[in-house]
């Protein structure tokens, strides 16, 4: 199995799901813990060879984790949780054991919210 990580910061637009699973599928991975997700709704859709499975996000669309799953996969997925907008986590059904993925965001850049603080 071949595991890997994106930020997508996908606008929230027509295209984006499409435009992201198919530059996902070139690289021939079979899990992707995407972060910034920043569709409308919670869900899944399946798109092209991928099934996306994307969560809660705050009031602005932002923070959003969710996975890329490869077709050849999804019967595999026992279960998703989206624990809140900045952590969720894949359970997969393996041979010997399940295997559990956390995806977590995390901000990137430090940023000041007050005097002497960084957040």
């Amino acid at each position: 199995m071949r595991f890997d990580t994106w930020n997508v910061r996908s606008p929230n637009r027509a295209g984006s799901l499409t435009a992201a699973a198919r530059e996902l599928e070139g690289y021939k991975l079979d899990l992707v813990g995407v972060q910034e997700v920043m569709w409308v709704k919670e869900g899944t859709v399946r798109e092209g060879d991928c099934n996306s499975f994307y969560g809660k996000g705050n009031e602005n669309h932002q923070f959003r984790t969710g996975f890329f799953v490869h077709h050849r996969m999804v019967s595999a997925v026992k279960t998703v949780e989206f624990i809140s907008d900045r952590i969720s986590y894949i359970i997969l059904r393996g041979r010997w054991c399940n295997i559990i993925v956390h995806n977590v965001h995390a901000t990137s850049e430090e940023k000041r919210i007050s005097r002497g603080q960084i957040l």
